[in-house]
Parts: C-alpha cells; sequence; structure tokens
C-alpha cells in the first residue's frame, strides 16, 4: 500500500524503514515521508494515496478529510495512541477507515513520568545547569522523600497501573480514580478514592486518562482549589486535561507547588518544532516557563527504541490487515 507519513522525523524514517524492510515482500508498504504536519494546506500532497500515516499533532479535522477523501485516501492509520485529534464521524461519512497503535510504550511513558516528578523534586535540571557553570551550591535545592508520600493516580489504564506499581516500589501510598478499576492496582495495594478525595489527600498527582470530552479540563480550578497545597501535578498523558490558565493561576498563588508536564493543550505547532530561533510566541506556554517550579519537555515521553519498534510493526501491521481485507483489530470508529 502507499502511504504518504505526515510531520515525520528522522526517527520516524529510521525505525519505518527497518520495519518494513524486514517483513515478507508481499506484506512491504511504499512509504513516503513528508515533513510537514497535515493540516487543511498540506492535504493536497497525500493526493492519489490510498493512506496516510499521522501523529499526535497532526489537525485531521472535518475539512482535511474531506480533502484526503477527494484525493483518493481510504485509510487514515496514526502512529499513536491517542485520536481526539480525528474528525471520526467525518472519516465514518467519507468512508474512511481509521486505526490507531493502542499500547506501544506503556513502560516508557510511565518511567518518564517518575523522571519528571523526581527531576522535578531534587531540583536536577537545576543543579546540573549550575555545576556546568561551576557553581556549586546547594541553596534553594531541597526536595522530598517520596517514600511515605501519598501519590493520586488518575487513570488506570496500562500507562497508569505502571506508574503506580513504581509509586509502591518507592514506598508510596497510592490513590487512584477511574471508573473502571484495574484489578492489578487492587491485588497490589491501590486504593481507589473519588477525585476529589484523591485531590485532597495526595502529595503529588500524574495524570494518565485519555482526552474526550468528559476529561477536557479535568484539571480545572476547582479541582486545584481542593488540592492539598503544595502538591506536584505531572502530566504525560494530554494536554487538554489541564486547564493551564487555571494552572497558572494555582502557581502564582503558591497553591500549587510544582508542576511537571510533556503535553500541552495549545501544542500543535509548537511542539516536535524548533522554536529557537524566533522564540515561543504561545504568551501561556511562554508564563510557564517563567516559573522556577515548573519543568516542561516537549512531548518525548514515548521516544524509546522499545516504542519506535512497536509502533512502527503495529502501524504496517495494521496496513496490511486492511490491505488483505481483513478487520483490523485497532479500528477506530465513532461510538
Amino acid at each position: 500500500m502507499r502511504v504518504a507519513f505526515f510531520g515525520t522525523r528522522s526517527y520516524d524514517r529510521h525505525y519505518f524503514d527497518a520495519v518494513n524492510a524486514a517483513r515478507p515482500s508481499s506484506e512491504q508498504h511504499e512509504l513516503l515521508y513528508l515533513e510537514p504536519r497535515l493540516t487543511a494546506q498540506t492535504a493536497p500532497l497525500a493526493a492519489g494515496f490510498p493512506a496516510v500515516c499521522v501523529f499526535v499533532n497532526d489537525s485531521v479535522t472535518a475539512d482535511v478529510i474531506g480533502q484526503l477523501a477527494a484525493g483518493g485516501t481510504k485509510v487514515i492509520a496514526l502512529r499513536c495512541a491517542g485520536f481526539n485529534n480525528v474528525d471520526l464521524a467525518a472519516a465514518k461519512s467519507h468512508g474512511i477507515t481509521v486505526v490507531r497503535v493502542p499500547a506501544y510504550a506503556p513502560d516508557g511513558v510511565a518511567e518518564f513520568a517518575v523522571a519528571l516528578l523526581l527531576t522535578l523534586n531534587r531540583k536536577i535540571h537545576k543543579a546540573y545547569n549550575r555545576v556546568r557553570e561551576g557553581n556549586f551550591s546547594l541553596d534553594h535545592l531541597e526536595g522530598f522523600n517520596l517514600a511515605g508520600k501519598t501519590v493520586g493516580v488518575i487513570g488506570t489504564g496500562k500507562i497508569g497501573q505502571i506508574f503506580a506499581r513504581i509509586m509502591l516500589g518507592f514506598g508510596c501510598r497510592v490513590l487512584a480514580y477511574d471508573v473502571a478499576p484495574a484489578e492489578d492496582c487492587l491485588k497490589r495495594g491501590v486504593q481507589y478514592v473519588s477525585l476529589d478525595q484523591l485531590a485532597a489527600e495526595s502529595d503529588v498527582i500524574s495524570l494518565h486518562c485519555p482526552l474526550m470530552p468528559a476529561t477536557h479540563h479535568l484539571v480545572n480550578a476547582a479541582l486545584l482549589a481542593k488540592m492539598k497545597p503544595g502538591v506536584m501535578l505531572v502530566n504525560t498523558s494530554r494536554g487538554g486535561l489541564i486547564d493551564t490558565k487555571a494552572v497558572i493561576h494555582a502557581l502564582k498563588t503558591h497553591h500549587l507547588g510544582a508542576l511537571a508536564i510533556d503535553v500541552y493543550e495549545e501544542e500543535e505547532g509548537v511542539f516536535f518544532e524548533d522554536q529557537s530561533v524566533d522564540g515561543v510566541q504561545d504568551d501561556v506556554l511562554a508564563r510557564l516557563f517563567t516559573f522556577p517550579n515548573v519543568l516542561v519537555s516537549g512531548h518525548q515521553a514515548f521516544l524509546t527504541k522499545e516504542a519506535l519498534s512497536n509502533i512502527a510493526s503495529t502501524t504496517l501491521d495494521n496496513l496490511s490487515c486492511l490491505q488483505r481485507g481483513e478487520v483490523c483489530a485497532n479500528r477506530v470508529e465513532k461510538s
């Protein structure tokens, strides 16, 4: 199948080419890598391609899908788990099949969330910069022991379960909130509570739930007000889970003790791009950078060798499955 890849980077090419070459010749696909993100302006580049492959920062709106359909595209293959950037109703109306990679880096993302937590808590990023300038002072580098602290996990899918297990290993009391409690968490002693109780009792809160209408701005002014003063908030899931302006207010009043994010609700067109020449033009994101107790990374939690290999394998398997006329288990449809 001929596939137009949008928003590709060097690591995409490396892993997809390697995995594609290792497949039987009959199962290999013709891959065209495009650097621009998929938008209404770049959609015409996919004309004549039966499939397009997109990532979390591509804009797969009704307008874009209409253009893809007009150009002959029949498949939208997401090389990620999230699909909130795809208008599924529009895809269905145009007869376009949407497939995804449901779980490719649960360990990597959970481990990265822990890395953000530890870095921010123990001020490792500050110490690194100081030492490189010859400053070995320890002033204002105090952190806190994780052992004995209460950690709240919002969302206990595969990533949340792994994060919870790691926190239990640190000697933490782990609270969780999810509409469907995970058996693994229950067996290990994780306590499921209401969202309000989790907010009130947690010293650290980590987000691991999908973005959907019910979870959009889940962390808002009302929930922040219920949180324990000085709480640390970590988000490696989806930016839209957090009302960023409300979080900034909580940081300014010192109610929120620290924030670590790998995702941002307006990251489209900013993350995955080099903004160093012109500077970040997003005023809200720029404001976050001014806080000494905020750590921002650029949506890299998934970026491990294992994850990239799994993404490539599953994506190409999805395409082969559809090419054979079979029902793909990783198909995403409008509910």
